[in-house]
């Protein structure tokens, strides 16, 4: 039983670690979005995205309040964004968004974690361009003319709408974000539920990896997630 115990006893508290980064990295992120953009989600539709990701990720209501209210008080930390992009293990093509209050920390930090595992971290622009940086939306549905016809006719610059097995996805730049969601809601209603929500990193296309680049790919992605001010991670492997 002892070990039987142990055994649970490190699940658990790996398990809980695990819980203490999401609710970190969500707790920065609406941090800076209300601080930046208002602390009312009907008017700043990135908290509002925020907001219900973090509940789909099933982060406490408590700690969404408190990164909220933090914002509301104007004081904290002054975290600004930071993106690095390179190539990891087996020459895959990897962006890491960050929130930071330490740039000189941040960088070494992450340029670490390429280093330690057979990758490269390269300058601005590296590999961006072989990424589209877009706003994605599903929900439930199959009126795919409608939903394309009201895009139009709010002038998002839609990239593509497609209706597939019930389900309808949406992706217009990440600069259209605001436009686009508004022009959702409006059609559907302010009560529609998106299976999927946000501003992403799609890859133009992807490549596969094999042999002991798998687990160094695997490895990497651990460490850049260890890491409290990674925010996100893109790449562009078929696993």
């Amino acid at each position: 039983m002892g070990r039987a115990y142990q055994n649970r006893k490190e699940s658990m508290a790996k398990t809980s670690d695990m819980k203490a980064k999401v609710y970190s990295k969500y707790g920065r992120e609406i941090y800076v979005v209300a601080k930046n953009g208002g602390t009312d989600p009907n008017g700043n539709l990135s908290l509002r995205r925020l907001i219900d990701s973090a509940k789909k990720d099933q982060v406490p209501a408590h700690v969404i309040d408190k990164a909220i209210k933090k914002a509301e008080g104007g004081g904290g930390e002054d975290f600004v964004p930071a993106r690095y992009e390179g190539f990891g293990p087996g020459g895959c093509n990897i962006i890491v968004d960050c929130l930071t209050d330490n740039n000189t920390r941040t960088f070494n930090d992450v340029r670490l974690c390429f280093n330690k595992c057979k990758s490269k971290i390269g300058t601005q622009g590296t590999v961006a361009h072989m990424f589209d940086h877009a706003s994605v939306f599903v929900f439930d549905g199959d009126n795919e003319d409608e939903i394309l016809e009201a895009m139009l006719e709010a002038d998002v610059d839609v990239t593509e709408v497609e209706s597939e097995e019930g389900k309808v996805t949406v992706i217009a730049p990440h600069t259209e974000y605001n436009k686009a969601r508004t022009a959702l809601t409006a059609l559907l209603g302010d009560d529609v539920e998106f299976e999927v929500d946000t501003i992403t990193f799609i890859p133009q296309s992807t490549m596969s990896i094999s042999g002991d680049d798998v687990d160094m790919f695997e490895k990497f992605i651990d460490m850049l997630n260890d890491n409290d001010d990674v925010q996100n991670v893109y790449h562009n492997v078929d696993l």
